[in-house]
């Protein structure tokens, strides 16, 4: 999971999750919107493969990514378990202001 969360801690890899999403895309696809070298952005989608994220297959020179989305699920229930924290959180500081009156409300 560490590798995971490392992945994710970076802007551009989860750019390049977001876009793999949708479709698979080759490393130059992946690259072009990003402020970077091609080089710089192979080294990203290194470590995306590394976490397990990302699978590339090669055919030829073209080298097409796709999304593994799979080991996202233990990092989704890692965060889960802390939900119904913030959640009771959220809900004790609710708790302690009264609700903003509405549009109706106003004009009596």
């Amino acid at each position: 999971m560490d590798v995971v969360f490392h992945a994710l801690a970076n802007t551009a890899r989860r750019d390049m999750l977001g876009r793999l999403a949708d479709r698979e895309l080759t490393v130059t696809e992946l690259a072009a919107p990003l402020t970077m070298s091609l080089a710089a952005a192979s080294k990203h989608i290194q470590v995306l493969e590394r976490a397990g994220l990302v699978r590339r297959t090669v055919d030829g020179r073209r080298h097409v990514c796709r999304l593994d989305a799979a080991p996202l699920a233990s990092a989704s229930a890692w965060l889960h378990f802390y939900e119904r924290h913030w959640e009771q959180r959220l809900d004790a500081l609710e708790a302690l202001f009264p609700p903003a009156p509405t549009p109706d409300e106003e004009d009596r």
